[in-house]
């Protein structure tokens, strides 16, 4: 099932101060935080957006209201569905209920505990699957066949990248000024193609780039040959990072960034490390992929105001990185 216009259209600035408020009783406005220590550390004027504060814990329930509200106006009492193991699936259960919606999700039979057990909080129905893409699809579809349920892509939908895009466009808002540079973590793209749109509606100079796990580096071997690179076994500690890029993130990413940087396992262990005992705030690996890569590239931004989006906090503390 698919629906009209901004799922089948990019969405433009307008489109994008229209879902801010729509969404803005719903939404969380998330914090804009600074820290001396990490301006010292790497010579930078570093601004976090602190999506690990978002619903669900992490930006991706921008996207998923985004998209619940839009099939809120077209379908009102329609249900739901994607495959997920991780953020989005929380983000569209607990959107789905917000909206009185029921919500499908397919997990594989090994997503952790933790997320199984917030997808239900969140009143999401689970149906497991094997740990594969194969079986994902086929589940989902075999759900939706079922149900009648909506598909609600993680991040190939352009309902979802508008509601990406309100992440910066806040961030905007509260500092009243334009970032030399806005950094984004780089999975499957909805945030950063979100960002990239938002810069280009409401800022005169603003750089956008992109950060990945150099063990996870589709998109940046994608930037640099010009042409879709997908992403093959990557092995990461950023969970979150390990999707190729999709039909409609790759050329707005490839039109629109200023570049897309990568950064090691163990700077991205040491950044969320920094982040917990400077900061005081949790961050999830793949939150600290944006702070670790500018620290592997400090000469790029000395003396530049810098923004970073703190993509969520979602972690398993029995599994922390540095024990």
């Amino acid at each position: 099932m698919e629906l009209p216009f901004p799922g089948t259209k990019i969405p433009d600035g307008p489109a994008i101060r229209h879902i801010q408020e729509q969404n803005r009783a719903m939404v969380k406005e998330t914090p804009v935080l600074t820290c001396q220590t990490l301006n010292k550390l790497t010579g930078t004027e570093l601004f976090f957006k602190c999506e690990n504060f978002q619903k669900a814990g992490a930006f991706k329930f921008r996207g998923a209201s985004s998209a619940v509200w839009e099939l809120s106006q077209h379908q009102p009492g329609a249900a739901v569905c994607t495959h997920s193991s991780g953020n989005h699936a929380q983000a569209l259960a607990l959107a789905a209920r917000l909206h009185n919606m029921k919500a499908h999700i397919v997990m594989p039979e090994n997503a952790p505990q933790v997320k199984v057990d917030a997808v239900r909080d969140y009143g999401g129905v689970i149906t497991f699957c094997e740990p594969t893409l194969q079986a994902r699809e086929a589940t989902l579809e075999k759900v939706q066949h079922e149900t009648g349920a909506v598909f609600i892509h993680p991040y190939n939908d352009y309902r979802v990248i508008r509601g990406q895009a309100t992440c910066f466009y806040e961030m905007l808002q509260q500092l009243n000024e334009e970032p030399d540079y806005i950094i984004t973590p780089l999975g499957g793209g909805g945030l950063l193609s979100g960002t990239l749109l938002t810069a280009k509606y409401f800022t005169s100079a603003t750089k956008v780039i992109g950060a990945e796990p150099i063990m996870a580096n589709d998109a940046w071997q994608s930037f640099q040959q010009n042409k879709f690179i997908p992403s093959q076994n990557p092995v990461t500690i950023a969970d979150g990072l390990k999707t190729s890029l999709g039909t409609l993130t790759y050329p707005l990413i490839m039109e629109n960034a200023h570049d897309i940087i990568t950064a090691s396992e163990v700077s991205i262990v040491q950044a969320m490390k920094w982040v917990w005992e400077r900061m005081k705030i949790v961050i999830e690996p793949s939150a600290a992929v944006p702070l670790a890569a500018l620290m592997e590239n400090p000469d790029r931004f000395v003396s530049k105001k810098v923004g970073i989006i703190f993509s969520g906090g979602n972690v398993d503390l029995k599994k922390l990185p540095w024990i």
